[in-house]
């Protein structure tokens, strides 16, 4: 029997994981995808071709009625490391005030001076080691080795449309426009599998089984006492004598817990589930990050178009391989602004995300010519949406209701954020490689016109979060310890505890969770906060 059995080897999971195994525990970590071991996962550039791979979990949203009515794709990583083995590798963690507003709001514990100290054990940052980073943790964060001239005339564009650069995204400020730092230790990507996993499956005390896909979790009572899972057409039950550590991502872990028969009473009454232990706000409160694509065609072969060809991939891979350079070595998405949409020198509300490709979802259309993209979006969204279930086959997708641009404050913002984008793009420092603006398109000015656009146009940028919120009010989950409210020996360790989604990409937070989460469960006293004014 295991101390800990842990459910879902993402980001959160793995870092847990690896903290638990240094500790001398002995855990179990089961994960629904397999092992990590394709080599396109452990190259930069290689997501692009894993988009649309089974190592992506395709999940369909339901008819978004504020998006033309359409439903979307959101993916989400079905592969040892999670979303960390498939991403973009984009470190970012956040404004501090959004860890401030989680802890006025009653996490306890919470707060940016408080959680720091865990961004900075998990760190090995290539460039800084300050207040804000540190080296020799086991993720690494470094810079990109390659940059091509459309992402620096992006830079170079935003600073003439009036945004200042930034160093750091993840210092004082996050304001501005600058070059982003990636989850990356030698020009390989650094997953949480590799950072965490590689050292800790050399102890005995740790089982990796994939490919696990887990039926339910074990209640006896009023605690969690094992899980139910399926492996290799065996239907096999565990027990762990200490916990049970739910970490399959802001999809998943409501789901499981719902099939458990933990969550709002009328939904597990609806499907026949037993209710073991009424909690209302299992599965509310999903929030996501959507963004819309500003677009213009090159005048020259710019960016990356047609790096992907027979030839040059041959020839790119070449490159890699002896020299560690060229565009394999590049995360494709290289830089990024945020920006307030109303006061320039106010607490960003919009990110923009730069592509040096045309790029649109991949429901969508593919425009086979050289382009830049502007990605933009609302960073903290006010819409909500949830995850029911669809059947009690737990094969079965759940039904998946982001609810994008539901609120009007998101709808304003987006619209905002779009022209400034779109006043990005017209910059000379862009007019260098590009033509006029294609999408939405000169004549699409007002914003019912420019709103049409989003409601077709609009993606998620795979950032779900919340439906298994930390809190003490009504609908919380979880408690300020990730110990779910009314049960004992059960946490949610992942994406799903945000009360609010951060303002950026999720990873370097999920990871910092899992590292937090460890100290709670072994019943650690905190990292110490930073002395100053964080």
């Amino acid at each position: 029997m295991h101390d800990y059995v842990v459910i879902g080897g993402g980001s959160a999971g793995c870092a847990l994981t690896g903290r638990l195994i240094e500790a001398g525990a002995s855990v179990l970590l089961l994960e629904a995808g397999p092992r990590d071991s394709h080599p396109l996962i452990h190259i930069p550039a290689g997501f692009t071709r894993l988009l649309s791979s089974p190592l992506l979990s395709r999940h369909e949203t339901q008819a978004q009625t504020a998006m033309d009515g359409r439903s979307r794709i959101l993916p989400q990583g079905r592969v040892l490391g999670g979303g960390s083995s498939v991403n973009a590798l984009i470190y970012i963690r956040g404004q501090h005030e959004d860890y401030d507003d989680w802890a006025d709001a009653g996490c306890n514990g919470w707060s940016f001076r408080e959680v720091l100290p865990y961004f900075k054990r998990a760190e090995d940052n290539e460039r800084f080691d300050n207040r804000y980073h540190a080296t020799g943790g086991p993720l690494g964060v470094s810079d990109l080795k390659q940059v091509c001239e459309l992402s620096r005339g992006f830079v170079r564009a935003a600073q003439q449309a009036g945004i200042p650069y930034t160093p750091d995204f993840n210092g004082e400020r996050q304001n501005g426009v600058g070059f982003n730092q990636i989850t990356a230790r030698n020009n390989r990507r650094c997953s949480a599998a590799v950072a965490y996993l590689r050292s800790a499956e050399k102890s005995r005390r740790l089982t990796v089984v994939t490919e696990a896909c887990v039926q339910r979790i074990l209640i006896e009572g009023n605690q969690a006492v094992g899980v139910e899972y399926r492996h290799k057409g065996r239907l096999i039950e565990v027990r762990g004598s200490k916990e049970v550590i739910l970490s399959a991502g802001a999809i998943q872990s409501p789901k499981l817990l719902m099939l458990s028969g933990i969550g709002p009473a009328q939904e597990l009454e609806r499907h026949g589930i037993p209710v073991r232990h009424a909690l209302p706000g299992v599965g509310q409160n999903l929030q996501d990050h959507a963004e819309v694509g500003t677009i213009a065609y090159c005048h020259g072969k710019y960016g990356y178009y047609g790096q992907d060809n027979p030839l040059n991939t041959v020839k790119n891979g070449l490159q890699y391989l002896m020299f560690g350079s060229g565009p394999v070595s590049s995360n494709v998405t290289e830089a990024c602004a945020f920006i307030n949409t109303d006061d320039a020198s106010a607490r960003p509300n919009a990110q923009m995300h730069f592509v040096p490709i045309v790029f649109f979802d991949l429901d969508q259309e593919a425009i086979k010519k050289p382009g830049a993209t502007i990605n933009t979006c609302v960073l903290r969204p006010m819409s909500r949406g949830e995850i029911r279930l669809a059947s009690t086959d737990t094969e079965t997708a759940p039904l998946v209701d982001p609810r994008y641009f539901a609120h009007p404050e998101d709808r304003r913002v987006a619209i905002k954020g779009l022209n400034l984008a779109r006043e990005v793009l017209a910059q000379p420092a862009m007019r260098n490689y590009t033509g006029e603006e294609v999408f939405p398109g000169a004549n699409v000015r007002s914003d019912e016109a420019l709103l049409k656009y989003i409601g077709q146009r609009a993606k998620t940028v795979y950032h779900p979060v919340g439906t298994c919120k930390m809190g003490v009010d009504d609908m919380a989950v979880v408690d300020p310890e990730l110990r779910v409210h009314g049960l004992l020996n059960l946490r949610v360790v992942d994406a799903a505890i945000m009360p609010n989604l951060i303002s950026g990409n999720t990873n370097a937070p999920s990871i910092m969770i899992g590292e937090k989460a460890a100290d709670m469960i072994l019943g650690r006293s905190a990292l110490a906060a930073p002395p100053f004014q964080a």
